[in-house]
C-alpha cells in the first residue's frame, strides 16, 4: 500500500514545483490554444511555464534540505521577479500565498491541512489585490473556488487529512474551470474555458500527485452549459467583461525596487489611466527590500515606463507589440518559435537549461563543429540563438554559422564565454520578442555578468601572480589566474572579494562534480557576511574541471 504523508516538507515542496514545471510543459500548447482573454495572443501557457521555471531556479540548492518556509519564500520571490504576462503575475501570488500561510503557521516548518487552507485563502486575497479590475471567469475565480472548498471542508482541527484536502482543492478548481465560459462572455463566444484557470488546475493537480503519489485523472476539458454555480460575487462586482480597449497594442512589464506602498499605489492609478489589464504584485519584502512586478496593456509603452521610473528603480523592462508579434508569428512557416541551443557541461547545469526550455548540447568532452551544427538543425526551428559558452573557438563558430545559414536558418551566436554568463542570458530570453531585440537583451545580460572560477592546480606552473604548486587553489577571472592559495576555499573567498570589489547585486555559484556542498556553503556564507545586500544563489552544476564557477551581476 502506498504510504501518503500528512505534511509536506521543504524537499517535497520543491518536488511540487518541479512537477508544476513538468505539468505546464505537457499542457503548454493546450493552454496557449485556450488563450482568448484579455488578449488572444496564445501565450498564457508559455507565460505560466516561464514564471514557474523562474520560481524553481530561485530555489537553487534549498530543495535539498531547507524547510518548507524557506523553499516557499524562494519560489515566491523567483516567480515575482520572473513573472511573465498577466497569468504569470497572478501565479506568483499563488506561490506567495503558500509562503505566507507556511510562515504564519505555529506548527513545524511544513505544509499540512490547516496550512493549506490558509495558503489558498492568502493566495486568493493577494491575487485580488494585484488585479486592478478583477473579472469573473478567470484564474482568480478558479483560485477562489479552491479556497472556498477547503474552507468549507470540516474546518475543525486536523480531522481532515492533507491528502483529502489537496484533492478537494484541485477538484473544486477543476469544476470551477468548467463554469468559466458562463461567467465571461468572450470565453462563451469562443467555446473555451479560461486559459489561466486551466493552468491553475495543472498546478493543483501537481500538488495532488506529490502528496498522494498519483496524479488525478481528468476528462478532456469541455465547457458546461450555463447553470447556477457557486457564489463568486465576492471575486468581482462585474459579472461580464468590458473587453480590451482598441489600440492597446503594447504589453509592458518591468520590476520596481527602491519604492514603497504609496508610490506603488500612485503607479497603479497612473497605469489604469494609460491602459488596462493592470496587475502589480509584490514579493512580500518590506519597503527597503521589496520588489514589485508590474504589468499593463497600453497604447503608449513609453509613458508606462516613465510612470514606473517615477515610482522607483526599474529593471527587466519588457515591451511586446501585439500587432508585430502577431505578424511575426504569421510570417513563420513550419519552423515554430525561436529556439535556444546551449553548450553545457555537467548534469546539473544541463537540467537547469532544459528547464528553461533550451536545447542542450552536452560538452563533457570536446565537441566538434559537426555536433554543434547537428544540434542547431535538430531544433527544427528557423530562428536559433546559440550560447557557445567557450566550447569552440571563434573561427569554428563562424564556420558553423555559415553552414547553418545555407539551410535558410537565422542563427545568432551570443557572447557567452561561460555557463554562468549563459544562465544570465537565458534568464532574460523571451521568444515573444522579435529576434533582434531578444538577441540584444540576452547579449547584454551575458556581457554584464563578470565571471570567475575556482580550480585545483594539478602541476607546478608559473602564472601572472606567481608560481603555483600541485594542490593549490587557483582563482581565475575569465581565463587568467589572479589568486593562488594553499587553502582552496580561501582562494574562492579571495576571488569573490576581487570581483565584488567593483560592485554587484547577485552572485550565482555553480558547484562542480568534485566540490562538496560544504565548499558552496563556506563561500556563500562568506559573501553574505562580507558583502551585505548581495544575494547568493548556489546550484549543483556538475562541471568536471572547475570546483565552482560563479557569475556576478
Amino acid at each position: 500500500m502506498l504510504e501518503v504523508p500528512e505534511t509536506v516538507d521543504g524537499p517535497a515542496l520543491y518536488r511540487w514545483a518541479l512537477a508544476c514545471v513538468a505539468g505546464l510543459e505537457k499542457h503548454c500548447d493546450e493552454i496557449n490554444d485556450l488563450n482568448v482573454f484579455p488578449v488572444p495572443d496564445a501565450d498564457t501557457g508559455t507565460n505560466l511555464l516561464a514564471t514557474m521555471r523562474s520560481a524553481v531556479r530561485a530555489v537553487g540548492l534549498a530543495g535539498d534540505g531547507a524547510g518548507s518556509a524557506a523553499v516557499a519564500q524562494a519560489l515566491a520571490r523567483g516567480a515575482v521577479t520572473g513573472a511573465r504576462g498577466n497569468s504569470g503575475a497572478i501565479l506568483s501570488q499563488v506561490l506567495r500565498g503558500f509562503a505566507r500561510g507556511i510562515a504564519e503557521s505555529s506548527d513545524a516548518d511544513v505544509l499540512h491541512a490547516t496550512t493549506l487552507r490558509s495558503a489558498l485563502r492568502h493566495a486568493t486575497d493577494l491575487a485580488l489585490e494585484a488585479v486592478s479590475v478583477p473579472m469573473e471567469g478567470t484564474i482568480v475565480t478558479v483560485l477562489a473556488a479552491a479556497a472556498d472548498a477547503t474552507d468549507a471542508t470540516d474546518a475543525s482541527a486536523f480531522d481532515v487529512s492533507l491528502v483529502d484536502l489537496v484533492r478537494v482543492a484541485a477538484d473544486a478548481a477543476s469544476d470551477a474551470l468548467l463554469r468559466t465560459p458562463t461567467q465571461l462572455d468572450v470565453l462563451g463566444a469562443a467555446g473555451v474555458v479560461d486559459a489561466g484557470g486551466r493552468g491553475l488546475v495543472v498546478i493543483l493537480d501537481a500538488l495532488v500527485e506529490v502528496v498522494t503519489g498519483r496524479a488525478p485523472e481528468r476528462a478532456p476539458v469541455q465547457a458546461l452549459p450555463e447553470e447556477s454555480g457557486s457564489d463568486s460575487s465576492r471575486v468581482c462586482a462585474t459579472p461580464h467583461p468590458v473587453h480590451e480597449v482598441p489600440g492597446q497594442d503594447y504589453e509592458v512589464m518591468y520590476l520596481v525596487a527602491d519604492s514603497d506602498d504609496d508610490r506603488i499605489a500612485s503607479l497603479r492609478l497612473q497605469l489604469c489611466d494609460l491602459g488596462d489589464s493592470v496587475v502589480i504584485v509584490s514579493d512580500g519584502g518590506d519597503d527597503a527590500s521589496a520588489t514589485w512586478s508590474v504589468h499593463v496593456h497600453c497604447a503608449d509603452a513609453g509613458a508606462a515606463v516613465e510612470a514606473g521610473l517615477a515610482a522607483g528603480r526599474l529593471s527587466e523592462v519588457r515591451i511586446t507589440c501585439f500587432v508585430l508579434d502577431a505578424a511575426r508569428t504569421a510570417a513563420v512557416s513550419g519552423g515554430g518559435p525561436r529556439a535556444v541551443v546551449s553548450v553545457v557541461e555537467g548534469e546539473g547545469a544541463a537540467e537547469i537549461f532544459a528547464q528553461e526550455g533550451a536545447h542542450v548540447l552536452r560538452s563533457d568532452g570536446e565537441i566538434t563543429r559537426a555536433q554543434l551544427l547537428a544540434a542547431i538543425r535538430g531544433t527544427g526551428r528557423r530562428e536559433v540563438m546559440v550560447l557557445p559558452n567557450g566550447a569552440l573557438p571563434a573561427q569554428d563558430l563562424v564556420a558553423v554559422g555559415a553552414q547553418a545559414r545555407a539551410d535558410d536558418r537565422e542563427v545568432v551566436f551570443l557572447p557567452s564565454s561561460s555557463t554562468v554568463q549563459a544562465l544570465s542570458a537565458i534568464a532574460v530570453h523571451d521568444g515573444d520578442r522579435i529576434a533582434v531585440d531578444d538577441a540584444f537583451a540576452m547579449s547584454e545580460a551575458a556581457a554584464a555578468t563578470r565571471w570567475g572560477s575556482l580550480r585545483v592546480a594539478d602541476e607546478r606552473a608559473l602564472t601572472y601572480v606567481g608560481t603555483c604548486e600541485p594542490g593549490d587553489g587557483l582563482g581565475l577571472v575569465g581565463h587568467e589566474v589572479v589568486v593562488i592559495e594553499r587553502d582552496v576555499a580561501a582562494a574562492g573567498c579571495r576571488l569573490v572579494d576581487l570581483v565584488l570589489g567593483s560592485g554587484g547585486e547577485l552572485v550565482t555559484i555553480l558547484l562542480g562534480a568534485k566540490a562538496g556542498d560544504d565548499l558552496g556553503e563556506r563561500v556563500s556564507s562568506y559573501i553574505t557576511a562580507r558583502h551585505p545586500g548581495v544575494e547568493v544563489m548556489v546550484y549543483r552544476g556538475g562541471q568536471s574541471r572547475d570546483l565552482l564557477q560563479f557569475g556576478v551581476e
